[in-house]
This record gives C-alpha cells, structure tokens and sequence, in this order.
C-alpha cells in the first residue's frame, strides 16, 4: 500500500495521471491462490480499499493537480495500444545516482528527467527495478526525506478507505469503542470529494481507544530472519521524536539478536499484557484496547482474557471478534488499519509494513508522534 501511494505522489509530482493497479498477491491471470491450504482472490481491486484521488477522484486540495489524477490499468491499456506506449526503466534514473538514494531524491531525479518527456504513454516494464525499493521502505533515512511534501499533497490529504471498509468500521463499532452516544457513520459522512473534509477530519481519533498491532503467524520466522541481518525497525515506524525504537547493539551475535529483539516482533501474552500495563500508565483516559491481530483464535482468547484479568478496561476485542459480511472478510486487514488509524493510542511493530501505515497516516492526521508507540 505505502508504494502505491508513492507511486501515485510520484505521478502527481510529474504533473501526469496516475495509472493504478489492483492489489495482487498471484499474477498469472489465475482467480484464486492456495495461501495455507485456503483459497484467497489472486487480486483485489484497489477500489475495495481505496477511494479518493488515487483511484481518480479530482483533488479538492488542488486545483491544478492532473486531470484525471487516475485511471485503472485497463482503461490505460484502450487508450494507450502498446505502439504508443514508451518504457522507462528505474535503472536509467539509478545509474545516475546509485543505489543508495533516499525516496526524495529518486523523486527529484525522475523529475529532472522526465518532467517534460512530450510522450503521452510512459510505462516502467514489470522486470524494472523498483521505483522505491524495500531497501528505501525499510531505512528511515533514505524514506522520511520525502515525507514533508509527499503529506501535503492530495495522495495523503485526500486519503480515505473505501466505503466497503467504513461501513464494517461503522457496524463493528461496538466492538472496539461501545458507546451510549450516537456517532454519526462515516458512510453517510460528507465523502472525500469535499474540500471541507480532508483525511484529518474524517478520521479523528476516539478518545479512550488503545489499538494494539500484534502479528502471529509466519512472523515467528520472520522476526528471526529480520534480527539475524540485524534490520532496523521501518522507515514509516520511525518518525523522529516517537517515543520508542531498536537498535541491536554493536557486536552482537545472530543469537544475541534474536533473543534481543523477540518481546518487540513476536512478544509472549505475558510480554503484551506488560506492555499494555505500562502504555495506559503513561496516558490517561484509556478505557478500550482493540488487538489487531492474524493470532490464532484460542490464543487470542488468552490474551484477551489476560488483559482483561488486569481490571480498568470497559472492553477488549480483536480483529477476531469483528463481524464481517463475504466481501468484508477479504478487506479486514484495512478495516484494522482504520480501527487502528483512529486510536488514541496505537502500539505497533516496528518490524511490520502494516503498522508502519498506520503510523504514516497517523502522523499525516496530526496525532501527537508520541501517541504512536511500540511493542
């Protein structure tokens, strides 16, 4: 998701229309794909997830943006016949600058370079080198260069969830923050094409909620592999001044580093349940905690069970408890980045993409950086 939103912030800075692309797990022209022995859609349309500007809704914030901001990749291919369409490799903007560039500066390169290209059709080839790799993604000093004009533009202040996740936002509300008020639903909320309802607005955060980003799963092995090249914590998980982060000390062994970084990638019950205790000691007025979590259900049980042992909580849930219609379930992770988006508090792994969103879109809304923890 974070390199579809820089794709299309990269698009928006060369003043041309961004051609958007379904989020695809399998891409071999197949309808579904075993993922533990259970079939999931080989591809999911961006616009079950997404709406606004990135999925070509005119920007409200500027008027001088592209027109249209974005078309799909089938209405690109009928307007674009192959005999018109000019491939630019990555490598042509990297031979000039290494690969160690930041995200701002592969931005400022392609548009030193192909900022006024006269053709009407430029495709980068799917065996290219990625515009913005995970080296970039995964290194706080070569991503946040970007951050400070790629969250003014319309890519982040037009931002907004599909209304396929705001409408299982809104009716498992009561599972994650229950209230006796009446809190108007986002469905029928202004929509993002008014200039009066930023991203900001639309998804404030709900006093009294801790959201906790807890991944099970293949991230036991995971984490090993990440701590035995010693791999920092996220660029997006690492914005400056926020509270927490990990280092490996000098001269640790891959042993050493394993068991150093565990309680933060791929922490006990016992561990959470401690972790928890000390975020609420820190900020006043917590009443909920919400686990987003892929844990087992059983698991998860104990470890509501556990928190709930420690008293002062008025509910706890998990992405296990949500309720979802046939469509939902295929977009239930959105739906937990927008449960978690909008948290007063939110505790994530430093180690995960998907907590590295929900801070960026945190921070994007103005959250105080020290309301964006983690493990």
């Amino acid at each position: 998701m974070q390199e579809v939103l820089l794709h299309a912030y990269l698009a928006y800075r060369l003043n041309r229309t961004f051609v958007y692309y379904n989020y695809t797990w399998r891409d071999n022209g197949s309808q579904y794909t075993l993922y533990n022995g259970k079939p999931i859609p080989s591809q999911i349309p961006l616009s079950v997830l997404l709406q606004g500007p990135v999925l070509g809704a005119p920007s409200m914030t500027d008027p001088s943006a592209p027109h249209p901001f974005a078309v799909s990749e089938v209405y690109y291919r009928s307007v674009c016949p192959e005999d018109q369409r000019v491939y630019v490799r990555m490598e042509q903007v990297l031979s000039t600058m290494g690969r160690s560039a930041s995200a701002g500066d592969v931005v400022d390169k392609w548009i030193e370079v192909y900022a006024d290209f006269p053709d009407r059709c430029v495709q980068v080839p799917r065996d290219a080198y990625h515009n913005i790799d995970y080296y970039i993604f995964g290194s706080a000093d070569r991503l946040l260069d970007v951050w400070p004009v790629f969250a003014k533009s319309p890519v982040i202040r037009e931002f907004a969830w599909s209304p396929l996740v705001e409408l299982a936002f809104d009716q498992n509300r009561e599972t994650f923050a229950p209230t006796d008020r009446y809190v108007t639903p986002l469905g029928i909320q202004h929509t993002t094409l008014s200039v009066y309802n930023e991203h900001s607005l639309r998804y404030a955060s709900i006093p009294g909620l801790l959201v906790v980003h807890v991944r099970r799963g293949d991230f036991d092995e995971h984490c090993k592999k990440l701590a035995s090249w010693a791999s920092p914590i996220l660029g997006f998980n690492s914005f400056p001044s926020m509270p927490d982060t990990f280092l490996f000390p000098a001269g640790t062994t891959e042993g050493e580093r394993v068991a150093l970084q565990r309680p933060h990638c791929y922490p006990s019950i016992a561990e959470i349940v401690q972790r928890v205790g000390d975020v609420r000691a820190g900020e006043e007025g917590l009443t909920d905690v919400y686990f987003m979590t892929n844990g087992p259900e059983d698991w998860v049980d104990e470890l509501k069970a556990a928190v709930q042992k420690t008293g002062g909580w008025r509910s706890v849930g998990s992405s296990r408890d949500l309720v979802l219609n046939w469509e939902q379930t295929f977009v239930k992770q959105a739906v937990d980045m927008l449960i978690g988006q909008r948290a007063q508090v939110f505790v994530g792994n430093g180690w995960s993409s998907l907590s590295g969103l929900v801070n960026m879109l945190r921070v994007a809304n103005g959250v105080a950086v020290a309301k964006n923890r983690l493990l």
